[in-house]
């Protein structure tokens, strides 16, 4: 083997790799100083929906140049233990302290209030409510009976307020937010939003007139007043007239019906 040959070629890959690592690293100095050197950030491991409970099943942690850090990002997934988003976030994008909250008062029902509208709970049955099946963020009508005049043949049942938004049943709020004094756990777990729970009151959300024509109801109504379960994408609002005695009654039994009500009260 020829000695001097292998040291030359030694010589020339040691060189080489010396080149090559000098070349590597003037590159890694030209990055750091055009972007900055690499820090931690909390992105977003799937699309995260707004008021979603933040766990680490939706979160995880990569590093990235410091120029390309948003303002407000988090290190350490213990900095967003416990936190609401409060917009939607989307796949792998950084999350950020404007983004998300702890629960507490700017968690509570009045966040999910719109603006100008009211926040009003009335009692409810099995039979008044759609068997309980009524969720928040879902849309009803309210219908009640309205006797005027004591007369069984003026008695009406209409359809007081349509497309009305549930804001809550018993103390479940849209979306699962947290309710003002619930202590969340210190590890959050995946929670199932899409299961029915029992209550007792359902909270709407109306304009300011509209809430005292519930209340009206409630006060002075003969009867509890229904909610009426509708597709959540029906937004249109129908003029529906009331439905009388003599709506139900076939032809025959209307003239029946009218003749004993004219004798009962107008015979007199």
């Amino acid at each position: 083997m020829n000695t001097r040959a292998f040291t030359l070629a030694l010589v020339i890959a040691i060189f080489a790799m010396f080149m090559v690592h000098t070349y590597v690293e003037d590159q890694k100095t030209e990055l750091v100083k055009r972007y900055g050197s690499m820090t931690s950030v909390i992105v977003a491991k799937k699309d995260i929906g707004e008021f979603e409970l933040i766990d680490d099943s939706k979160v995880t942690i990569i590093s990235v140049p410091q120029r390309f850090v948003s303002p407000g990002s988090f290190k350490t997934m213990k900095e967003v233990e416990n936190t609401i988003a409060t917009v939607p976030i989307l796949k792998d994008e950084q999350i950020t302290k404007p983004r998300i909250t702890y629960p507490g008062e700017s968690t509570g029902l009045s966040r999910e209030v719109s603006v100008n509208k009211r926040a009003v709970s009335i009692t409810v049955s099995d039979q008044t409510s759609v068997s309980k099946l009524i969720k928040p963020g879902d849309r009803v009508d309210v219908l009640a009976a309205i006797d005027y005049s004591g007369r069984r043949d003026r008695q009406k049942i209409m359809t007081i307020l349509q497309d009305v938004r549930v804001l809550s049943t018993g103390r479940n709020i849209s979306n699962n937010l947290p309710v003002i004094g619930v202590q969340t756990p210190k590890v959050i777990k995946q929670m199932k939003l899409n299961t029915y729970s029992n209550y007792n009151s359902v909270t709407l959300e109306l304009d300011p007139f509209e809430v005292q024509k519930l209340i009206w109801l409630y006060q002075y109504g003969e009867s509890t007043p229904y909610l009426i379960l509708r597709n959540i994408n029906d937004k249109e609002k129908v003029r529906i007239e009331g439905t009388r005695l003599y709506d139900i009654l076939g032809e025959k039994d209307q003239v029946e019906a009218k003749k004993f009500f004219q004798d009962k009260y107008e015979k007199r």
